[in-house]
């Protein structure tokens, strides 16, 4: 289609919009004159000019030279406009319809009389005037609406590519784990690839999905965790802490992922007979709130108190971003470190 198509409806707000006009000015200036009949004669010969005036103001000079900042030339070009077809309208007018060309003088004007010619330009200004602003709203509300849809558009797409980034990441993360079992010909490297398929098939099929129930993800956690127990054994101290209501909760998918990723990461490092991990998942009065930590490894050196974005990992800096782009600014982050602890605290609010 190019860009002066219709559709049915277009053209049929546009027929309905000039004929209820025809009929509000015949009835009007039919009451005024008190003669209905010559002012159905006399809008049935201006009304035609009025809309080729109108469709030729606002679809071929105002496209043409508004854009192109013209202004004194499309100033002088609808004056041109209005001044033929007043010239035109007149001419039919005095032929077709009456002599007395402007009832409301109490002189008699001629054909090219100044006060006739004066009040026939303003009145297919004030046409044009009308018609104009009416375009311009519309023009505007559908310049709004686009705008809408594609910020929408463009924040679904961030979303999506935000968590394509994290999906390779974790993936790369549970390979490695299992690549340390194959090492070891340990007999749980096939309960570890059941676990991983399990692991997958959220990622690929439910991950697509603007939100998950909180059960599901609680169950997707959980399978991280057990391929974790299996690469740590009996060395692994983890608490998996849920209360509150969670039935019916929906929150974006692989939203907790990193940050229990990134208590491995950290919580792991250490030679010490045990590591302690602690995840907290709790929904109090319509706000999710989620924590974990982990103890600071002795191969981690970082000796900053705490935590900002430029320290994050890959999955950290995403889900932040994601929080952002899901939430603005209607969530609550902290993610900091005492001398022994990372700490993750976040809050969402829930439906």
């Amino acid at each position: 289609m190019n860009r002066y198509s219709y559709s049915n409806n277009t053209v049929a707000y546009h027929v309905v919009f000039w004929l209820a006009y025809f009929l509000l000015n015949t009835l009007r200036w039919g009451s005024y004159y008190d003669d209905y009949l010559y002012s159905l004669k006399s809008n049935a010969v201006e009304f035609p000019l009025h809309i080729i005036l109108a469709y030729f103001n606002i679809y071929v000079l105002m496209p043409r030279l508004l854009p192109k900042r013209k202004i004194k030339l499309f100033i002088l070009s609808l004056g041109l406009s209005i001044f033929t077809i007043v010239m035109i309208k007149g001419f039919l007018t005095y032929n077709l319809v009456t002599t007395d060309l402007f009832k409301e003088s109490p002189f008699e004007e001629t054909l090219f009389g100044v006060n006739y010619l004066a009040a026939s330009f303003i009145g297919e200004l004030y046409v044009v005037g009308i018609v104009t602003a009416i375009k311009i709203t519309i023009d505007w509300i559908n310049f709004k609406n686009k705008t809408s849809e594609l910020a929408k558009v463009n924040l679904e797409t961030e979303l999506a590519y935000l968590k394509s980034q994290i999906q390779p990441h974790f993936f790369f993360n549970t390979l490695n784990n299992l690549y340390s079992l194959t090492l070891d010909k340990s007999d749980r490297a096939p309960e570890t690839v059941l676990k991983l398929s399990e692991l997958m098939s959220y990622v690929i099929y439910e991950a697509r999905e603007k939100t998950v129930p909180l059960t599901k993800e609680i169950n997707h956690i959980q399978n991280y965790i057990d391929l974790e127990k299996l690469r740590y054994g009996e060395r692994l101290n983890l608490t998996l802490d849920v209360s509150g209501d969670i039935s019916g909760v929906e929150l974006p998918p692989i939203l907790f992922l990193p940050f229990i990723e990134n208590c491995f990461k950290h919580g792991t490092k250490t030679r010490a007979n045990e590591i302690p991990i602690y995840i907290g998942i709790e929904v109090v009065d319509n706000t999710l709130k989620f924590s974990c930590k982990n103890k600071i490894g002795e191969e981690d050196t970082n000796g900053k108190k705490s935590m900002d974005s430029n320290h994050f990992g890959i999955g950290l800096k995403n889900t932040e971003r994601r929080l952002k782009l899901r939430y603005k600014d209607n969530y609550h982050l902290n993610v900091f470190r005492t001398k022994e602890e990372h700490n993750v605290e976040l809050e969402i609010p829930v439906k």
